[in-house]
């Protein structure tokens, strides 16, 4: 802290001219000091140290940028070159570190937000209601964690199917395919055109 005050305001030296007066000087930006025709003025001393306050400036707004960036949660890689697994794994720690400011934001921010440009551009005409069999449609959207998400069920689920096929043709008969691919198709958010219609009985 001593370093640190003497690099922001500095250890002077002046002439003893009877026209500089050391009481009344004030060292801020843009400040005019009087001094006498020849002499020195007040001129700084030397420190014997190099402290750059600047530059920890510099780094701490950096630090504080990456914070509110999210930037600084994240493990750095630990190699060049990582493996299918680790990539998979690095997604579900960034999930799990990330996932209380992503539901945060998307409850109090964008669900709101959403909400309210819909009421107002339909209450201006421009965005007429989605009906879908007499009855409103309601947009949804999915956020990075809520797909994570979807992938983990998705492989729990096949992890059973798996399971379940080690156990024979009687358990095998106990599953509803069209069922569990539709299940996998919305769990990892599958375009809706590449599976056949559901047959209604």
């Amino acid at each position: 802290m001593k370093n640190a005050s003497i690099a922001v305001t500095g250890i002077w030296q002046a002439e003893d001219d009877g026209v500089l007066n050391p009481a009344t000087v004030r060292l801020v930006p843009g400040a005019i000091i009087p001094k006498a025709p020849g002499s020195a003025g007040l001129t700084p001393l030397a420190a014997p140290g190099n402290f750059d306050v600047s530059q920890l400036m510099l780094d701490d707004l950096r630090g504080r940028i990456r914070h509110a960036l999210l930037a600084d949660r994240l493990a750095a890689p630990r190699g060049g070159q990582m493996t299918a697994t680790e990539v998979l794994e690095r997604s579900a720690e960034t999930a799990r570190l990330l996932g209380a400011t992503y539901g945060r934001l998307q409850s109090e921010l964008l669900t709101p937000l959403i909400g309210r440009c819909l009421a107002i551009l339909r209450r201006r005409g421009e965005v007429p209601p989605i009906l879908l069999d007499g009855r409103e449609v309601r947009l949804t959207y999915q956020s990075p964690l809520a797909r994570v998400q979807g992938r983990a069920d998705a492989a729990n689920t096949l992890l059973f199917l798996q399971a379940v096929a080690a156990l024979g043709p009687q358990a095998a008969a106990q599953l509803d395919i069209p069922a569990a691919t539709q299940y996998l198709a919305r769990a990892l958010s599958a375009p809706a055109g590449i599976l056949n219609p559901i047959q209604e009985s």
